[in-house]
Formats: C-alpha cells, sequence, structure tokens
C-alpha cells in the first residue's frame, strides 16, 4: 500500500475532462494551451497531449519544462523578464508574449526573430478576489491604452487577455467579450492571433460548450484571427484528490481530527482566499479536519462523517490537481505527498516519492 500523504490523478477522469476539451476545441476552431501555473504534474502529460495544442508558461522555467515534457506550441509569458532569460526563452518559444511595451521595446532586438505579442488589460475581470484580480486598481498585469498600444502593433502579431476567473457564466463572458470587440476592434482586425487566458470553465457541470464554441468561431471569423484558451483548471477539473490518513482526533468543544498532511503547504490556496477544502461525505457527525503542521489555522474545514473518525482513517480531499503540486512546499518540514496515478485499468503508478533529501537539498 502507497504510503499517504499523497496527491492521486486520476486518468479517467482527466479523460473526461480531455473529451471536453476535443468537443470546444473542434466546435470553435480554438486552440488549448495548458496554463501551466495551474497543473505542470508531467507524468500525465502523455494523455492530455493528444487533446491539447501545447502550454502556456509563466516563468522560463514553466516554459523550459513546456517545452521539453509536453511539446508541441509553446507561448512564453513573464510578467517580466530579465536581460540574463531573453536569450533562452527565445530559443524555447514559438511565441513570447511581453506584458509591457516597456519590455518588448528592450527586448526587440532578441526577440524579432519569432512571433510576439502583447498583454492587454481590458480593466475588468470576473475575479472575486482583490488577490487575483488582474484588473485590480494600478494593475501591472498589461497594457490598456490603446493609444500606446496603437504605436508598436507593427512589432506584435498578437494579444493575450487574461481576465475570467472560474468563470461559469457563458452570458457574462460573452457580454465581456464584446466588451473587449467594441472597445479595441481596429486593433484585433490587424492581429493574427488572440488568446483569451484560462479562467473559463467550460469543463464544470452544465456549461454550454456549444455555444461557447460558437461564440469563439464568431470571434475568430470577425476579426480574422487564431483564437487560443489557456486552460488549467478547466483541463484538470475533479481530476485528482489529496489522500491523508488520521494521525490523531481529540475535542476542545468540537470533534477535531489531525491527519499526515498540511493546508499551509500542500493545499495553499485554501488558505490564501479562505475557502474550506472539499470532502464528498454526509452523516450525523461532524468533525474539524486539521492539518498536521504548528500553524493554528492550517484546517481543511468542516465535514459531516457516517461514523466518528478514529487513527488510521484515510479521507480523500477532492480538487486537488489544480494550484496544489505547483505550490508545494517544506512548511515545519512535513514530508511532501507523493504523487500517484491511477491508471484507466484502476491501478496505482507512483510517478513521485518525496523524502529529506529533497526537503535538505532546496535549502542548501
Amino acid at each position: 500500500m502507497i504510503q499517504t500523504p499523497f496527491y492521486l490523478i486520476d486518468r479517467a477522469k482527466l479523460a473526461r475532462n480531455m473529451a471536453l476539451m476535443d468537443q470546444l476545441r473542434h466546435g470553435s476552431g480554438a486552440k488549448t494551451l495548458l496554463a501551466l501555473k495551474c497543473f505542470a504534474t508531467w507524468p500525465v502529460f502523455d494523455q492530455m497531449r493528444d487533446h491539447m495544442d501545447g502550454t502556456t508558461s509563466s516563468s522560463l522555467y514553466e516554459l523550459k519544462l513546456g517545452a521539453e515534457k509536453f511539446g508541441k506550441e509553446t507561448h512564453a509569458y513573464s510578467v517580466a523578464w530579465a536581460d540574463h532569460e531573453i536569450a533562452e526563452a527565445v530559443g524555447y518559444a514559438d511565441k513570447i508574449i511581453f506584458n509591457s511595451i516597456g519590455q518588448l521595446e528592450r527586448f526587440d532586438n532578441q526577440s524579432a526573430s519569432i512571433n510576439r505579442g502583447l498583454r492587454l488589460n481590458p480593466r475588468f475581470s470576473t475575479s472575486g478576489f482583490d488577490l487575483a484580480d488582474p484588473a485590480r486598481p494600478f494593475s501591472r498585469l498589461g497594457e490598456w491604452d490603446a493609444g500606446k498600444i496603437e504605436g508598436v502593433m507593427d512589432r506584435i502579431s498578437g494579444f493575450m487577455i487574461h481576465y475570467n476567473c472560474e468563470n461559469a457564466d457563458f452570458d457574462l463572458f460573452d457580454r465581456q467579450l464584446g466588451r473587449i470587440e467594441d472597445e479595441f476592434g481596429p486593433l484585433l482586425k490587424r492581429l493574427k492571433w488572440v488568446s483569451l487566458g484560462g479562467g473559463i470553465h467550460f469543463t464544470g457541470d452544465g456549461y454550454p460548450i456549444d455555444r461557447l464554441a460558437a461564440r469563439l468561431r464568431a470571434f475568430s471569423d470577425r476579426f480574422g484571427v487564431q483564437v487560443y484558451l489557456e486552460p488549467g483548471e478547466a483541463a484538470i477539473t475533479g481530476a485528482a484528490s489529496l489522500e491523508v490518513t488520521v494521525l490523531d482526533t481529540l475535542n476542545n468543544g468540537k470533534d477535531l481530527a489531525i491527519v499526515d498532511a498540511s493546508v499551509e503547504a500542500h493545499m495553499l490556496d485554501l488558505l490564501i482566499y479562505r475557502i474550506p477544502a472539499r470532502i464528498e461525505t454526509s452523516g450525523p457527525h461532524p468533525w474539524m479536519i486539521c492539518g498536521k503542521s504548528c500553524l493554528a489555522g492550517d484546517v481543511f474545514g468542516e465535514f459531516d462523517f457516517a461514523k466518528p473518525l478514529q487513527v488510521g482513517d484515510r479521507i480523500s480531499i477532492a480538487d486537488a490537481a489544480g494550484y496544489t503540486m505547483v505550490k508545494k512546499n517544506w512548511f515545519n518540514g512535513v514530508r511532501m505527498p507523493g504523487i500517484v496515478v491511477k491508471e484507466l485499468d484502476g491501478s496505482l503508478t507512483l510517478a513521485r516519492e518525496f523524502g529529506y533529501a529533497d526537503f535538505i537539498g532546496n535549502l542548501g
């Protein structure tokens, strides 16, 4: 038996998302690039690459990972490229996307050999969290002055516009894309490609994927551009869990169970955005599931179970693919979860295990 904690990636559940990915690609003509900032666990890239067109990155290391482990088309974006990175980035990328006109001009000569893009900030988004809102006041993410952008149109072939965040509302997407068309239409008509970024929750239950496909095709036809999407969460929705074991129980006014993983170290977004984990359980016994780090607020949430928990019980924490493995850390020296793949035949493959050598090697 594989020792917990570990992230369990289920190929059958991943296949469901990939089927929807194909439906959208074929219906819209859009290309989809896996957003490595969300999910970069390359042992399952062999399954994903047949249903996606490549990868998009937020750093040089992600760019290299995408090129080496995924292949196909690679988009290179960074909020700011450093002088010592640009030559290597251009060497790996099919397209390089600059966050600002200043960066585009600074690296004009070094990047002239490949397709270049600019990040466009439409000054609105669907994010409900200020921390993650690319259109927040004084945002550093992209350019929005059409007059300034006009001056560099001869140097770029595309825009990247990332303004959706777990947006499951097609009508909202439709309205906001219309605003972009109205405000930036003259510039869009001069481009060859437009990436509409990620954050469109088209693999969610009941999403009108055919309407989205038709809308994307209409956008593409109107402006004569190749449309790209950059799904992260949409690619891996529901495809993985964090498998943990109860180490101790106590009652300090509530029944508490301490497990062999940590929110702070292994599902950090839950702590950052102050949202509970998802555990698919129900029953008459409420328990607070707690992490094993010394952080007082290291709590996965409160859940109802069919029976009281005991030491040794196994718990599956759902939706543990996105923004987990890419953010895991060594806080408190808590052992990092392994990475396990559930194959289509039901067998388990241990893709990666972490130990003391990884901990100490990370620090010196």
